[in-house]
């Protein structure tokens, strides 16, 4: 974002410089100010999904901005196509109404301004963005307005969101394509085709991240957390982490977690698994396992009895390695993300496999 934000101002600083006669340094100072600009666009039209949803009772955890586009986080998904169809348009709405008051500053400005060269710019590019959001394709607002139109004729949220994506995909192509044939035959320039082109790239990346987390959706139910869920093999503290890696080994139940205990055989601390490999075999004999344990305070603790679709939003709010697992104030065990993977992209996980060995 940083290197996309330096080439826009370099660029349009030079643009201003050439069609307004301003000196270099003022010029490339108008270049960032119409970045900021693009930015506070762009805020505005997530403002526009974020004020909507609240509006119907959906709360919002946060607003990403970047310079080709934002994201706005929910808490929950939309409970009905309307709602997802209205929360999907709202932004699109937005960059429309910015669009037209742009435009009518532009033909109140006097020519050849700064003001004047910014208010068209922004006239531009912020009907530019309504206009392309609302093609139906993921991860574009119009790919979730149509999702909301298929939701509502087939009942299937899921399959919805799939058909959205591969349209996402469609358009990305298709957007591609054009761009090339309009730099053949000289209707933009260079620049042009390489700023669209990483709007496209972005755009297939979303629609196929769209399918695969519906994918992963039609996948809750079958994840069992009394099941992920690994027993925890205590060690003092000071155990090496060869000694403590043997002993695991050795457990007679299944895979379990190897957790650091006090001298009152109190669990205060789980090995991560991540930290344990990286430690040369040759000095784990001499490297105690509270070196690369984290304190259970510190990693986030799910209830033995959450659903499946509950287990992942909790995930995905507090992204990590490893979870506890609690009935009450008694840890269970706990739950490897990596062993969450496998359940809901076992292919994925298959092929990962298979690139490790």
């Amino acid at each position: 974002m940083l290197v996309l934000a330096v080439l826009v101002t370099v660029v349009y600083g030079g643009f201003v410089q050439g069609s307004l006669g301003l000196p270099g340094p003022v010029s490339y100072l108008v270049g960032f100010g119409f970045v900021l600009c693009l930015l506070g666009s762009v805020l505005l039209h997530e403002l526009g999904h974020a004020l909507t949803a609240r509006r119907f009772g959906i709360g919002v955890r946060g607003i990403t901005l970047e310079l080709l586009g934002g994201y706005t986080e929910m808490d929950r998904e939309a409970p009905r196509p309307r709602v997802d169809a209205l929360v999907a348009l709202a932004g699109p709405g937005v960059s429309l109404v910015l669009g037209a008051l742009a435009a009518l500053a532009y033909h109140l400005l006097p020519d050849r301004t700064v003001a004047g060269e910014i208010a068209f710019q922004l006239a531009a590019s912020n009907i530019l963005v309504a206009f392309f959001n609302v093609l139906p394709g993921l991860p574009l607002d119009g790919g979730r307005a149509l999702r909301a139109l298929v939701w509502a004729i087939v009942g299937n949220r899921t399959r919805a969101t799939v058909v959205a994506g591969w349209a996402g995909r469609v358009i990305a192509l298709a957007t591609a394509a054009t761009v090339l044939a309009l730099y053949h035959f000289g209707f933009i320039t260079l620049f042009g085709v390489l700023f669209i082109l990483l709007v496209v790239v972005t755009l297939w990346q979303g629609a196929g991240q769209s399918i695969r987390l519906a994918r992963m959706t039609s996948r809750f139910p079958l994840v069992d957390l009394g099941r992920l869920t690994r027993p925890v093999l205590g060690v003092p503290s000071g155990t090496p982490l060869a000694e403590a890696e043997r002993r695991g080994a050795e457990d007679a139940r299944e895979r379990p977690a190897l957790g650091v205990e006090d001298s009152s055989g109190r669990l205060v601390a789980l090995v991560d698994v991540m930290a344990a490999a990286k430690v040369p075999a040759d000095r784990r004999p001499w490297v105690p396992v509270d070196s690369v344990a984290r304190d259970i305070g510190k990693l986030t603790a799910l209830k033995a009895d959450l659903t499946g679709e509950q287990v992942v939003r909790a995930i995905q709010a507090y992204p990590g390695a490893q979870y506890l697992v609690v009935s009450g104030e008694d840890v269970v065990g706990v739950l490897h993300v990596a062993d969450l993977a496998a359940v809901l992209e076992p292919r994925r996980t298959v092929a990962q496999a298979k690139e490790r060995s």
